[in-house]
């Protein structure tokens, strides 16, 4: 296997950037095979992480030398690796989540909301330095999901059951102009779906904000509530069964802004984008007077991930 070295050294009247420079390596979740001499897995990432270091620590005065290291020898290759086992950070992120799963049905759903986050974010600094997978994080991250949507299911009591059955393919030509309800408090899926019902199925599309699923109106177009003609179907969130149905399944960058929508919603792989998104969308969804101002505000910020997705393309 590859491997990369960071040979470094530092005066020692720079605590300061001694410091940032030893609390970086720590974070990029390097093995210290000696004082000075830093061990990761050879990869892009990797490298950008160790580069970086490399120039802080000429810019404080030091020096650095960034060499690759390949391993014939399985024997020191698995020596390597248990280097970067990362078992005993997972425990303590379990022992939270243990926590958190136990009194998920008795404390304050926003309370709840606030420790998830907390836990959420434990868990994806260890799993961002752990490069030797295993089932371990796997099992952590299906907990996560768990305990996810039993606190969203307590905030929002309506969130759709998923259907289950085939998605009919329909003419959007015979859906213009119409009325389209939602429950109301818009999060990613209502938000997402509606961005996309405007942009790209009815222009024309009104919308009505429902207290209860069971006030929407007979002639609106229901959608992301169990019982509405668009909803949850097997595996896949409003938005994404809306995408099928239109035959928009074929655009790439629509298909980018579902899986974002699917990890926000329901969990599962965590596209990069995912949390910039969620942390601009939180905010706005803060400052909005009502769901009509709220959704004002988010369509261009879809409308800009769609852009950008698209010149990717190009």
């Amino acid at each position: 296997m590859d491997w990369l070295l960071l040979i470094m050294s530092l005066p020692t009247r720079n605590a300061t950037a001694r410091m940032r420079i030893w609390r970086a390596l720590k974070q990029a979740g390097c093995a210290a095979l000696r004082d000075g001499v830093y061990l990761l897995p050879a990869g892009a990432a990797t490298q950008r992480a160790f580069e970086a270091q490399a120039h802080e620590i000429m810019v404080a005065g030091g020096s650095a030398h960034l060499l690759p290291l390949s391993i014939n020898d399985a024997a020191q290759d698995a020596q390597f690796r248990r280097l970067f086992d990362r078992a005993d950070d997972y425990v303590e992120v379990k022992r939270v989540l243990d926590r958190l799963r136990g009194k998920q049905q008795r404390g304050a759903p926003a309370v709840l909301a606030r420790e998830l986050m907390q836990a959420r974010k434990a868990f994806e600094a260890v799993a961002a330095s752990d490069y030797f997978p295993g089932a371990v994080r796997e099992q952590l991250q299906a907990l996560l999901d768990e305990i996810a949507q039993g606190i969203e299911a307590r905030m929002n009591p309506h969130e759709p059951h998923a259907a289950s059955g085939k998605i009919k393919c329909l003419d959007a030509a015979a859906y213009q102009g119409r009325l389209w309800a939602t429950r109301k408090g818009l999060w990613i899926d209502r938000m997402a779906s509606a961005w996309l019902i405007q942009r790209f199925i009815d222009r024309e599309a009104r919308f009505k904000w429902l207290a209860k699923p069971a006030g929407c109106p007979k002639r609106a177009l229901g959608f992301d509530f169990d019982g509405a003609a668009f909803t949850h179907v097997g595996q896949r969130v409003t938005f994404e069964v809306l995408g099928a149905s239109f035959g928009l399944e074929e655009d790439d960058a629509l298909m980018r802004i579902g899986s974002i929508v699917h990890y926000l919603d329901v969990g599962g792989v965590m596209p990069p984008e995912a949390a910039g998104l969620e942390a601009v969308l939180k905010g706005l969804r803060e400052s909005a007077k009502n769901d009509d101002a709220l959704l004002a505000a988010v369509m261009p910020v879809f409308d800009g991930l769609y852009v950008g997705f698209k010149d990717e393309k190009l």
